[in-house]
């Protein structure tokens, strides 16, 4: 069969309204406020089938092996579910990411308090005083390590104490600060470990899935020759058929002629009516793997396709193959193709970064700190002159701009510099990551093993198989090759009144038991090829299907 090209695209089937959150919208863009604030609820739309109607020829559904694989792969729901599966692990690596995006912090608070006062310099009976802080904090984390903070805060106060010298009164910030990790998460690589970490079992769920992939197309190619083989069974039940109704019309007439007794006749008619009931099973059993062929490609979500009469292309012929297969050969394929080994190692990787993680943890706590601050003050002054009491001079106008003024002037600059260390002198829930880690790590590499074992007898299991499935076959055309031979000396015997009804009908149902053996055998083999293919990793290279 020629080479079947179709690419089978992986991380590419996300619905719109998935991709667009993934694609989050930044504040203070309109898509944020539509997106978030919005009432409208995610919709999953499921199309029908496509492509059935390029296979149509007449009132029946003709599909070839290539054909039929292409419908497989474009509407087996089975598929479907696997190529959708690996969007989370891709999500996951966007959450990784997360730990980097900036955020801001913004507050805004007004308290209202009224408090007897307790001595005469509180410059009233009682005192009231209303505060208004406003506060924000931009932060984020870099690769390395560091965290920045910058923030600016505000704040409003007024109050009838008459002593006081602004009032009301304005005080204004700038901050702006770093901590700088020494030891523990000091550095690109590993603060990236968690992204790291995410990509690997992205890569993992690929192969598993490629895997998942794989099994269902090869039991999508089984039940294509299911039907094929149940096709030439129905074929050569119906064939046996014809001949038992000739040899019981054949035996009628003799008995009509008195070449047979009564007795004679009960054996063609029981010869009928069972070969009546095994055409009915083989109709029936044709019916059944029709309709799972039709669940593989998706006919069955389409009514009009439900009922169409489904035509197979391919035929079963006997190998032609007698070349001996090199099982090292198939083995090391095996090693190099097969997508479950592949996840397996790739559990190696992981366990080596997570040990790094556990590691990291472990460290001492020690950062550098660092904080630079402008304040302000401005507000309503209100100049004061003490003789035998505090006297009010006239209030010189100001506010909130005076304090900004002084803060963007940095003329009152406050700097703070330290480092601090947290040591704890036993962790044990993170020396037992660590070791969770090792034991983990020693459990793939043992997993890897038992895997690869079981991979190289999978795949001498597979062609002795194919083997066996060949030599069956041949011998199946022999029997079939004596059987006929045996049928044409038994007729002509009868034909010459030497031999009985009897064993005519006997070479007679040998010889339908020997097509259908052909047949099964036939159809054994197709799968014993399909099996070898799928364990050595070759089932998509062969049949021209592409993981993107």
């Amino acid at each position: 069969m020629r080479s079947l090209r179709i690419a089978l695209i992986l991380c590419v089937s996300t619905t719109l309204w998935a991709q667009q959150l993934l694609d989050t919208p930044k504040f203070p863009q309109g898509a944020y406020f539509r997106q978030y604030f919005g009432k409208e609820v995610p919709r999953v739309e499921l199309h029908p089938p496509v492509r059935l109607q390029d296979f149509v020829v007449g009132d029946r559904l003709e599909l070839s092996l290539r054909s039929y694989l292409e419908l497989v792969l474009a509407n087996n729901t089975d598929i479907q579910i696997q190529r959708m599966s690996i969007e989370t692990f891709r999500n996951a690596i966007t959450r990784s990411y997360g730990r980097f995006d900036p955020f801001m912090t913004m507050g805004f608070n007004a308290t209202r308090s009224n408090n007897p006062a307790t001595n005469v310099l509180q410059g009233a009976t009682t005192v009231s005083r209303l505060d208004q802080p406003f506060t924000s904090q931009y932060n984020q984390t870099f690769e390395n390590g560091t965290q920045l903070r910058v923030g600016f805060n505000a704040n409003k106060s007024s109050t009838n104490d008459s002593f006081q010298t602004y009032n009301p009164a304005f005080s204004s910030g700038l901050i702006a600060g770093f901590t700088q990790p020494l030891l523990r998460n000091r550095g690109a690589y590993v603060n990236r470990l968690p992204i790291m970490v995410a990509r690997s079992r992205y890569r993992q769920a690929d192969y598993s899935i490629q895997d998942r992939l794989i099994e269902i197309l090869r039991q999508a190619e089984f039940t294509y020759w299911d039907v094929i083989g149940a096709r030439e069974s129905l074929k050569v039940q119906e064939e046996a058929l014809n001949v038992s109704a000739q040899l019981l019309k054949r035996s009628q007439r003799e008995l009509e002629l008195g070449a047979i007794s009564e007795l004679e006749i009960y054996q063609p008619q029981q010869t009928y009516a069972s070969q009546e009931v095994q055409v009915t099973q083989a109709r029936y059993r044709l019916q059944q793997v029709e309709d799972q062929l039709r669940r593989q490609v998706g006919a069955d979500l389409d009514p009009a396709f439900r009922n169409t009469p489904i035509v197979l292309t391919e035929s079963v012929l006997p190998p032609t193959d007698d070349r001996p297969l090199d099982k090292e050969a198939y083995v090391e394929s095996a090693y190099r193709k097969r997508p479950d080994l592949k996840a397996t190692l790739q559990s190696l990787d992981i366990d080596d970064l997570n040990y790094k993680v556990a590691k990291n943890a472990l460290l001492p706590d020690v950062s550098l700190n660092g904080n630079y601050t402008s304040n302000g003050r401005g507000g309503v002054f209100i100049p004061r002159t003490t003789g035998l009491g505090v006297v009010a001079g006239v209030p010189v106008p100001g506010g909130i701009y005076d304090a900004l003024n002084q803060v963007f002037a940095f003329n009152y600059p406050t700097y703070a510099m330290g480092i601090s260390v947290r040591l704890p002198f036993r962790d044990r829930a993170t020396q037992a990551d660590l070791a969770d880690a090792v034991v983990s790590k020693r459990l793939d590499t043992l997993r890897a093993r038992q895997n690869e074992q079981q991979i190289r007898l999978d795949v001498l299991n597979a062609v002795t198989q194919v083997e066996n499935s060949r030599a069956s076959v041949k011998l199946a055309q022999v029997v079939l090759d004596f059987s006929t031979k045996r049928l044409e000396a038994e007729q002509k015997r009868y034909d010459l009144g030497v031999t009985t009804i009897f064993f005519v009908i006997s070479a007679q149902q040998e010889l339908v038991l020997a097509q259908a053996n052909v047949v099964t055998q036939s159809i054994n083999y197709r799968r014993a090829l399909i099996t070898l293919l799928r364990q050595t990793g070759q089932l998509l290279e062969e049949r021209g299907i592409v993981f993107q």
